[in-house]
């Protein structure tokens, strides 16, 4: 097994020379998104309009399962496979931007996905706004080569053109929604559909021409509408659609309801993780309830619940009446990288750092969004941090040894305790000051979304689920970007889930 980046630097890329063979796989001109362009995000504003003048997303998802009733897709959603009791599948999440950092992923994914039955892509298929136009460079050429099905659920990025680009894609093309008539003047759904994004009228034209590229039967995957469960071996897969907002409507929650229940064990997907940086966000349903309320039901027998949408990977084991659930974050399969140093000290459901597991590591974001930052304000001398000394101001900060010990002794010094701070570093609860966790605050939900970063070591992942009667080996693969991980994808976690 190749060493990872809890092993040695060179294990999390750092240090080399010779990138992956991922580029001859890529588009001769590639797409680079920039999430501090202004044009992309006006035309990614309808999460902003929906938080402003009511989300219509609970209505649209509504009509959408309708139409896909009506055109003969099973009432309870379920996908009836024929895998063994032992079988593996594949999860990745917010894949696609088309860029460097989405392929860099795709050469190990197919060399640890090889005998896999089948992929699920846990939110954002497509970025920035989920057109058709977008499938053939970030989902139909990356995966051409997986010669197994797979299914996604939508993340709030495929939301922002109402849906019709995934329906089209997953669930048997599925023809445009009927329009509505339009809502009564001067109303808040007027106003919202003032602003609203939607797709060209020509959006799509090539889609038939890029299904081409995954157009064998053993890649055929049909799904019932953007929610639905599959029923694998001994497990019951269970995909939810988070919207726009990050909530399921009336409906959806009560099939979850319904689908969870049985002596069957089963694993939660969705958009909107339950656990993520340190915090619990229990997924509300509109009616009431929360869908962690229905995981944590003994009676419905959940051993995991993954979500994508924050673009790293984190695991937080929690006990529920004498189990562990595992919940997972899983969005690190293309997208730009959500940092992991802004994390405080994990204590949350009474799982502690001891308990914990992210990728990259806090020390390798921290380095990572060093060298970014360095070279856009043109401060490389004062703001790049090598990874041993971004390891060890972490450690410091968070008050825990350092998961991969440097070299040589590191000395911390005021330079580093600044560009941590200035970079939003976590810490522990009793030693943040008022004024660090603003800045935090500002970092994570400003600054740090950004792609302009197209040189290795990106810190993507995915993971590969190997399932038994008895467990689940739940691995997270590394991918660099750097041909030695290529070659062999690091495993950055592991984790044996009981299902007995």
């Amino acid at each position: 097994m190749s060493e990872s980046s809890r092993d040695t630097a060179e294990g999390a890329g750092w240090g080399t020379t010779e990138r992956g063979r991922y580029q001859q796989l890529m588009p001769h001109k590639a797409e680079k998104i920039s999430w501090l362009n202004p044009k992309t995000l006006w035309a990614a504003r309808n999460g902003v309009v929906a938080s402003w003048f009511g989300d219509p997303t609970g209505r649209t998802r509504g009509r959408w399962v309708a139409q896909r009733a009506a055109a003969g897709a099973p009432a309870d959603k379920v996908i009836r496979r024929d895998d063994p009791d032992r079988f593996s599948f594949m999860v990745l999440g917010d894949t696609g931007e088309g860029d460097d950092p989405q392929y860099a992923v795709v050469p190990g994914f197919l060399k640890v996905g090889e005998d896999t039955r089948f992929a699920v892509v846990a939110s954002d298929v497509i970025y920035p706004v989920g057109s058709a136009d977008d499938y053939g460079t970030k989902f139909f050429r990356p995966y051409q080569d997986y010669r197994a099905p797979i299914y996604a659920i939508p993340g709030n990025h495929d939301w922002y053109e109402d849906l019709g680009a995934f329906m089209r894609v997953f669930c048997d093309d599925a023809p445009p929604l009927e329009p509505e008539p339009g809502p009564r003047p001067l109303t808040r759904a007027w106003l919202r559909s003032l602003l609203w994004h939607r797709p060209r009228a020509d959006d799509g034209q090539r889609l038939d021409e890029t299904r081409q590229l995954r157009s064998d039967a053993a890649q055929r995957a049909v799904q019932p509408g953007p929610y639905w469960a599959i029923d694998a071996g001994p497990v019951r897969i269970i995909g939810i659609d988070t919207g726009l907002l990050g909530g399921i409507d009336a409906e959806q929650g009560a099939w979850l309801r319904e689908v969870s229940q049985g002596p069957r064990p089963k694993i939660l997907i969705t958009g909107s993780p339950l656990y993520v940086d340190g915090e619990h966000h229990p997924c509300a349903i509109d009616g009431g309830g929360t869908v962690d309320d229905i995981v944590r039901d003994p009676e419905h027998h959940y051993v995991a619940a993954i979500g994508g949408d924050i673009h790293n990977y984190q695991r937080y084991p929690v006990r529920v009446d004498g189990r562990t659930i595992q919940y997972v974050v899983a969005g690190g399969g293309g997208a730009f990288m959500h940092a992991t140093h802004t994390i405080p000290h994990i204590s949350v459901a009474d799982v502690t750092e001891k308990d914990f597991r992210c990728y990259p590591l806090r020390g390798d974001s921290l380095a990572f969004y060093s060298r970014l930052y360095g070279r856009r304000l043109r401060l490389r001398r004062f703001f790049t941090l090598t990874e041993a000394e971004a390891t060890a101001v972490i450690a410091e900060r968070l008050g825990i040894p350092p998961t991969r010990t440097p070299g040589g002794p590191v000395r911390v010094t005021l330079r580093t305790r600044v560009v941590a701070s200035l970079l939003g570093a976590g810490g522990r609860p009793d030693r943040t000051s008022r004024f660090r966790l603003p800045v935090r605050k500002i970092y994570t939900q400003l600054f740090s979304p950004s792609s302009a970063t197209y040189s290795p070591p990106f810190f993507k992942c995915f993971l590969r689920l190997d399932v038994t009667p008895e467990t689940i080996l739940l691995r997270c693969h590394a991918a660099t970007g750097n041909r030695a991980q290529e070659t062999e994808p690091p495993v950055e976690d592991e984790i044996t889930i009981a299902l007995t």
